[in-house]
């Protein structure tokens, strides 16, 4: 399955069977994203992982 990334455009290929939540790359413009709905599947930028310095 190939969906469009938010950031650049380009084609992005996701496994088969898409779940929610899974972390994708964009092969073009390298951005991170994130699964956000299955029916449409839809893609949005994933969240920044930020260390939380032991609290």
């Amino acid at each position: 399955m190939t969906q469009t990334c938010p950031e650049c455009e380009g084609a992005v290929a996701l496994a088969e069977p898409v779940r929610l939540s899974e972390i994708a790359e964009c092969p073009d413009c390298s951005t991170e994203l994130e699964v956000v709905q299955l029916d449409p599947v839809a893609l949005a930028l994933a969240p920044e992982i930020e260390e939380d310095w032991g609290e």
